[in-house]
């Protein structure tokens, strides 16, 4: 099974994710160094142990004085506190080029997530995104704060250590090094295996969370046509398949861990004949040999170590490619002057538009829409409304045609620009975590209290606003105040107001109100809009009605323009939506009657 449903967002190369991390470290060399050389120095005092404890068998097979016994103890314990205090200091200053270099590389890829084209996020589907920023960054951290000094301590203590070996006797170099072909041998099996196996798992996870999100985000759907049997077995399948990747990741590790012992017996076998021979030669010393024989013991712990953190550093570097792929993508295009256009009219000429090549949503649409003018879209489900407003609002161009506003073609228009000139607001709002005025300071972040009290009012919503536990300042969002529907969208339209752009466009923004507060919501948002050019994407007919033009949309295509009056009396599409919608209407006592909804 294919388990890419959909296009993921790129992952960087081995090769181009260590320079990335050069990139990051490169301005913090001074910690670097700094960090290396009190770790070489907390290193090198550790290894005194091993010849001082060589020195004491020397000193009790010779029978020597118990004031020399007491004076190598003493240094024993001297050692001990040295090699603690250089040691925590080495791993302080190793944990903050660390913590700092993350944090370098979680602002570079919030910076450039938040700058892919949204057409590039959905079609990677935001599970991708989401397992990136949160399962990702924290398999990251955790490596930084826990593995990545261990695995500096370790490396250093096996170089040293070797050094030491060498300085004993170079005969125990040689047959402690017996174990460093085993060792390696391991090392490239296990990591020919673990890179292509992780970052595998990191996709499968990624497919994984996208499956729930769409599930449990859709769950209503999902019921309304019976689809729960078929979307379990979605769940599940990709669920077995993640199972799978992790079962074969702990046998990769088992087949690790017992290639490792192999290579301690082979080396601390060959360590103690050396120097069983070394004494009876009379070339060492019983304090020699016995320093040689712990100084490899003590091997065991940083070489089993370094190449244990291979596991965790396989799976830190598998997402960190992750990381580095969102980052290396390349900035959208910026003006090199923006233009903040001089008016908010629509130019809409000749467009057609396409997610997938050969399966086209729009044809040739030709549509103006004057400044100050309020245009209702209306159409069956799947008739293009959303994706017209997508291309007028800026989110993607058009695959053939042209988009202008105020004569620029608004994608091309600058961040800045952008946001002084078109908003857009969908059904699916976001209430950011903290105080209530925070929320809507993002839309003018210089907005006085009174501003708004003023912009909560405009759209009916300050009294609600105000009987909150704390008023403005109610802490709203997760963890916070939970807001209803109606709440959340009259907020999106508070923001709005406060960031005063000349063109709106509503894609579906009351749908998420109840029937009860339908035209409470329906009445803000002819508040919100006096003033500004419109595109009205019309989830319920009665916005078409008080629009001052209605475009009937059909299969991609405008089938019909006018008045709601003039198209009623036209006897066309819109007279039968019109009368659809009124007698569902009628029949319920509500008009919550989905007819124009248009999913995409």
């Amino acid at each position: 099974m294919n388990q890419e449903a959909s296009p993921l967002l790129p992952v960087a190369t081995p090769a181009r994710t260590r320079a990335a991390v050069a990139e990051l470290i490169r301005p913090h060399r001074s910690l670097a160094l700094t960090a290396f050389a009190v770790m070489v120095g907390a290193t090198a005092v550790g290894l005194l142990v091993q010849p001082l404890l060589g020195r004491i068998v020397d000193l009790a097979a010779d029978r020597g004085s118990a004031d020399a016994i007491t004076k190598t103890g003493a240094l024993l314990v001297a050692v001990a506190v040295a090699q603690g205090l250089s040691t925590g200091l080495g791993l302080s200053l190793v944990s903050r080029l660390g913590e700092t270099t993350l944090a370098r590389l979680r602002e570079r890829f919030v910076e450039r997530a938040l700058d892919l084209p949204l057409e590039r996020v959905e079609k990677a589907g935001s599970g991708d995104l989401t397992a990136r920023v949160t399962a990702d960054v924290s398999l990251i951290a955790e490596a930084v704060r826990n593995a990545l000094p261990e695995l500096a301590r370790s490396l250093l203590t096996i170089v040293l250590t070797l050094g030491a070996l060498a300085l004993l006797d170079w005969r125990f170099l040689l047959a402690a090094l017996l174990a460093v072909p085993v060792q390696v041998a391991t090392a490239r099996w296990y990591v020919a295996r673990a890179i292509p196996l992780y970052a595998e798992q990191r996709a499968a996870g990624s497919v994984q969370q996208q499956q729930l999100l769409d599930t449990i985000g859709g769950s209503s759907t999902v019921r309304a046509f019976r689809l729960e049997r078929e979307h379990i077995e979605r769940v599940t399948d990709r669920s077995w398949s993640l199972v799978g990747l992790t079962m074969r990741g702990v046998r990769l590790v088992l087949g690790f861990y017992s290639r490792l012992h192999i290579a301690e017996y082979i080396g601390l076998a060959a360590v103690l004949v050396a120097g069983y021979w070394l004494v009876h030669d009379g070339s060492a010393s019983i304090g020699t040999a016995t320093a040689a024989a712990l100084y490899f013991h003590s091997l065991f712990g940083p070489v089993n170590a370094a190449l244990v953190l291979l596991d965790d550093a396989q799976s830190a570097t598998a997402g960190l490619a992750r990381l580095v792929g969102v980052t290396d993508e390349p900035a959208p295009p910026r003006p090199v002057r923006p233009v903040v256009p001089s008016t908010a009219e629509v130019t809409v000429r000749g467009v057609g538009h396409a997610y997938r090549t050969g399966h086209p949503i729009l044809h040739d649409i030709d549509l103006t829409i004057r400044h100050g003018e309020r245009v209702a879209l209306v159409g069956a489900s799947g008739a293009g409304k959303t994706t017209l407003a997508r291309l007028v609002a800026g989110i993607q161009p058009p695959t053939t045609g042209t988009v202008l506003v105020g004569g620029v073609p608004p994608t091309e228009l600058g961040q800045s620009a952008a946001g002084r000139t078109v908003a857009l607001i969908t059904q699916e709002t976001h209430v950011f975590a903290g105080p209530l005025a925070d929320d809507l300071r993002l839309a003018r972040p210089d907005a006085t209290d009174d501003e708004l009290r003023s912009a909560l009012d405009r759209v009916e919503a300050l009294a609600w606003a105000e009987a909150l536990p704390d008023g403005l300042d109610t802490v709203v969002g997760d963890g916070g105040h939970r807001l209803s529907g109606a709440q959340t969208q009259a907020l999106a339209l508070a923001r709005l107001i406060l960031a005063d752009p000349p063109l709106v466009i509503l894609d579906e923004a009351t749908a998420e109100a109840g029937s009860a507060g339908a035209r409470a919501l329906e009445k803000a948002v002819g508040r919100a809009v006096d003033g500004r050019t419109a595109l009205i994407v019309a989830h319920r007919l009665s916005q078409a009605a008080t629009a001052d033009r209605v475009v009937v949309m059909d299969a991609g295509r405008v089938v019909e323009t006018g008045t709601h009056d003039e198209l009623r009396a036209a006897q066309g599409p819109y007279a039968a939506l019109w009368k659809a919608w009124s007698d569902t209407r009628d029949t319920t006592g509500t008009d919550t009657s989905d007819v124009a909804r248009d999913p995409g």
